[in-house]
Parts: structure tokens; sequence; C-alpha cells
């Protein structure tokens, strides 16, 4: 892939995320490159003036078209004219600079504002199923690192682009006043240009590893700093520093890599150009007897214009160095929005009647087979139903399945009647309770914990006490007095400044505090003691007939409440009825989990 190709690619893709405004960038650098190289031209009249006679059978066409610009102005024969002229063009210069410059900035701050927002919007709106496809390293790893690097990307690209039209502007205005000049400076600087395509191709395959072995990097640390007291307590340190050590010594070696070809670059950009004008000149001079006033010019617009060819290579090295960062965050915006949840139009303003699943099979992968087989079930409303059964039976998938974070492969989800495919899924789950055996705790507040942000406790009442009533019957409230600063209490990152007990306690506070109308509880009270178990189960049987509970429960006498139990097994509903009638049923799976726990 030659450079210019690459420019076009690379113009598409920040056009994709800058949108036309990239366009104002390019002719503002055109408008910079043009007047610097007007300013400079301008010294051959300057020097012209300078001689006793001006005798203009002696002028080029682009000395002659100057001359008569100069005369229509009035200032042809005045130096100082001349030289207030040339001081006009730099000032002007300099503020398109300003401009620019400016405008790159504003945009690149841009760019990275909706890069992170627009992650983190897709993010929280894609698929269940690409989101276990990936790992927290993955996710994190393009929101901070790669969207960073493709931030700084712009500001090299809008660079090297200065640099080629500040070439094409410099050679335009020497190819007019010594097209012979021009046309050997130009052979040999597309020559430079296209030995140096070796170099910048094997800076472009660095730059896509780098950006890989970041975003393995990134996995290996979050799991480990995930599993810190596992790994530590049971002195697994050893090997995933292995891990981490050979991560590391890819990505800095790469790294070394780029900044000795960058080291290459640019410790051979000025001798070459030195080199090659002061040539062309002695061949323009000696062989050609060209005069020296033009050529003296020229050669300081050609000196000018290898510099910027010279310098286009430095800066298209460093956009190199990131654009395997653009590559990455362009392939996986594509992917998340390939990969958006679809959500219909019908909005359930709260869930009046049932949930309903009719002949519903479900598979994480089609290739593996399905994990749930032809689900019928119904879930009346403000009741309270439990899905029992051994591990890997296909519970908490059909507990996501009511939430609609997963959707059927084959049959069909009801909510009050409408189709899971109609179903409006921000109303829905802004009705939805869910307390998991993983608890979801904040670094931050109690009080934040409970309500997630939706205002100061200290300075509103009304806040504060439901955040409390949350926590009473949370039983949560008693410890959370016991705390340093109370509610103000950070509990630290996942919740490590709490007990397993106490965190799954707040846990539920926050889910009581949201007074759903459907709460799904999956293994809800499995870290917590006896004591607060029996308290949480009387807070949950509190709600019966007001709100509808799903409860997965491992212990059965968590369930003998129940108004309905399914028995599920490898995925199909095997048992249905009262904890009664299950437990009386002879030679039932139920009976048999019951007689195993003794309960």
């Amino acid at each position: 892939m030659n450079t210019f190709s690459e420019i076009l690619r690379y113009v598409r893709i920040y056009r994709r995320y800058i949108g036309r405004r990239v366009y104002l960038v390019f002719a503002l650098t055109i408008l910079t490159a043009f007047t610097q190289g007007l300013g400079f031209t301008m010294l051959l009249p300057l020097l012209r003036v300078t001689q006793s006679t001006t005798d203009r059978a002696e002028l080029g066409t682009a000395e002659q078209m100057l001359y008569d610009l100069l005369t229509w102005m009035g200032i042809a024969e005045s130096l100082v004219g001349i030289l207030l002229f040339i001081s006009t063009i730099f000032l002007i210069k300099g503020a398109l600079q300003f401009a620019r410059v400016s405008y790159i900035g504003y945009l690149q701050s841009d760019l990275l504002r909706h890069l992170k927002t627009d992650f983190f919007d897709k993010y929280n709106s894609m698929t269940y199923e690409y989101f276990i496809s990936q790992n927290a390293g993955h996710f994190i790893n393009v929101i901070n690192a790669q969207a960073k690097r493709f931030f700084d990307s712009f500001w090299r690209f809008a660079r090297a682009i200065t640099k080629v039209v500040s070439a094409i502007s410099f050679f335009a205005f020497a190819f007019a006043i010594s097209w012979r000049f021009a046309v050997m400076v130009i052979v040999v600087g597309i020559g430079i240009l296209i030995l140096f395509q070796f170099l910048n191709a094997y800076v472009r395959g660095l730059s896509r590893r780098v950006s890989s072995e970041m975003g393995r990097l990134n996995k290996l640390l979050v799991q480990s700093l995930q599993a810190y007291k596992y790994v530590v307590s049971t002195n697994q340190v050893g090997h995933l520093r292995r891990e981490v050590l050979d991560s590391v010594k890819h990505l800095t070696d790469d790294i070394f890599r780029q900044r000795m070809a960058g080291a290459v670059t640019k410790s051979i950009r000025q001798p070459i150009s030195v080199l090659v004008i002061t040539g062309i000149v002695l061949v323009q001079a000696l062989v050609l007897n060209e005069p020296l006033t033009p050529i003296f010019v020229a050669l300081l617009l050609f000196h000018k214009g290898m510099h910027a060819v010279m310098g286009l290579q430095t800066q298209w090295q460093r956009t190199m160095d990131r654009i395997g960062s653009v590559e990455v965050v362009d392939e996986e915006m594509s992917k998340i929005l390939r990969n958006q949840e679809k959500s219909g139009s019908e909005i359930i303003d709260s869930l009046t009647n049932e949930i309903s699943f009719e002949n519903v099979c479900y598979a994480y992968n089609e290739d593996d087979g399905d994990v749930l087989h032809d689900i019928n079930i119904t879930v009346h409303v403000n009741q309270s139903v439990a899905l029992v059964g051994e591990s890997g039976a296909g519970k908490s998938t059909l507990v996501d399945m009511m939430t609609l974070m997963l959707k059927p492969r084959k049959g069909v989800i009801r909510i009050d009647g409408t189709p899971h495919t109609d179903v409006d899924l921000t109303s829905w789950r802004s009705q939805i309770g869910y307390v998991s055996q993983e608890t979801v705790v904040f670094d931050d507040t109690i009080a934040n914990n409970i309500c997630l942000w939706q205002g100061d406790i200290e300075e509103d009442p009304v806040l504060r006490e439901k955040v409390i009533d949350a926590a009473e019957r949370a039983h949560a409230d008693n410890f959370i007095r016991d705390l340093p600063k109370g509610y103000q209490t950070v509990v630290g990152d996942q919740g490590v400044r709490l007990s397993g007990g106490q965190r799954q306690r707040l846990f539920v506070a926050r889910e009581l505090y949201k007074e759903p109308n459907l709460l799904l509880l999956d293994e809800a009270t499995s870290d917590l003691d006896t004591a607060s178990e029996n308290h949480i189960q009387e807070s949950i049987d509190a709600l019966k007939g007001e709100v509808t509970v799903v409860i997965i429960a491992h212990r059965l006498s968590t369930v003998k409440n129940a108004d309905c139990v399914f028995v599920i097994e490898e995925g199909r509903v095997i048992e249905t009825g009262s904890y009664e009638e299950l437990r009386s049923r002879e030679n039932g799976k139920f009976q048999n989990m019951v007689e195993m726990q003794k309960v």
C-alpha cells in the first residue's frame, strides 16, 4: 500500500469520526503553506530591487508576474514597500497557522470526548453474547489506551498532511522560478520517499503489534488485580508474573524498535537534504550556467521543500506508530455496532399480568447445542417463583432471559402478552431488581451504592430516609452505623473493606431501594450467616403479593414460601408445583433434593 492510498484511507476513517470539519483543517493547511511559499518567493523581487536596474527581458515568467503585481501595488521599485509586503504575508501566515493549530487542538479534544462517550454508550447497549465473548481488559484497553492513541494519531496525521502540502507549495513556487532545478529535486525526492516505504511498512506492523500486546497486557493486569486475594494468599504470583513480564517484554521491545526507526529517519533527514540540494545547485551553476539569483531563491525554497519531505517521513512514521490504534478503534466500533441490542417500541409501563416462556430454546453457541430446551413456564404478577436444580442446569440462563439480556434461539418470551422482539428494553429493565451471586459494589460511599448517585443524603432528607429504609429492610443499617463514617463510608474497590455478608446485604439494600416490580434473586443469601439470611428472607417474604419475585436457590429452605417451584435439570423443566406438593411427590427429583439437604 503506497503512502497516497494510505492517506486517503485514514482521511476516510477520521472523517467517519470527525465529520466534514476535517476538510477545514486541510483548507487552513493549504492557505498556510501558500502564504509561506509566497513569502519566501518574494525574496526574488527583493534581491532584484537592490540591483541598479531591472531588465524585464531577464525575468522569468514567475518573476514577471510578481513584478506586475508589485507594480500594480506601486511598490515594484521600493525596498521598504517590498519588505513591508513580505512582513504582511508572514503575519497572515502566522494568523493562519494559529487558526490551524488551534482548530486541530479543538478537534482532538472533541474527538477524544466523542470516542470515549460513544464507546461507553455502545458498550452499555451491546448484546450480552458479545460481552461474554470478550474480557474486561479488552474493553478497558479500547476505551482508554486505544482511544487515547487514536486521539494522538490525529495530531500526527494532521502534521504529516501539513508537511505534504508545504512540500508541494515550496516545490510549486520553486518550479515557477527555475523548472529545471525543480524537476531534478522532485525526482530525487520521490526516489527517497519510495525508499522510505519499506521503513513505513515495518513501523506500521510494529504499531499493530503494540496495540495487540497492550490489549493482552491489560487483560492480564485486570484479571490479576481482580483475583488479588486468591493469587497472593495461594502464592500464585509467580505464574502470573511470568505472563505479565513476557507481555511487557514484547511490548517494550516493539516500542524500542519504533523509536530506533524514528532515530534513523531523524538522523539522516538533514544530511540527505543538504547533499541533494548542494549537488543539484552545482549542476545548475557549473553545467547549465543558470543565473544565480533565481537559483538562490529556488535553493531556499527547495531546501524548505526537502525539509518538508523529510519531515513528512518523520511525521508519517510517527503516525504509523499510532496507526494500529486507529485500526483497532475503527474495527472495534464496527464490531460493536454490529452487535448492538435490538429494542422494540412497545413500552411496558408496569408488569401487570405475567411473564411467559413459550417453547423457548437457547444456545450460547449453536455448535455446542442448546442449554435450554423447550421451556414453557409462566410467572404470574406478584407471585414468588423458585428455580431449583443442580449447578449448570440452566437456572441463571433462564433468569437472564427474563431480563431479555439473552434472546431465545427458538420460541418467544411474552411480557404481559408482548413478544420479546417488540418490548422496549429500557422500559422493561427499569422495573427489574437483580441480586446475583457476584456482588456488585462500587468504590464509593455506602449511600451512593444504595441510591446510585441520585443525590446527597446530607442535603436531601427525603432521599436519606429512603436510603436508610432500604438498608433497614436489608438488615444492613446496623453494620453501616458501626462503620467510621456511617453512610458516608467509602467501601473500596468491589467493596473490599466490607465482609462478604456485608457486601451482599448492601447489594440487597440497593435493589430494595429501587422498589422493583420484578425482583430476581440469584443465590442472593449465599454469603450470609444464618441470622442475616433469615432476616433478609423475612424482607423478601414481606414483599409477597406486592412484587413479582423469582428466586434461584440451592438451599431449599429459602424457597418454602414460594408460590411455585420449577425444578430444572439439564436445561429442561421436569417438575412444577408448590413446595409442599413437590416435597410429597414420591420418587420426585425435588423430593430427593430435599431429603439430601434434610430440610
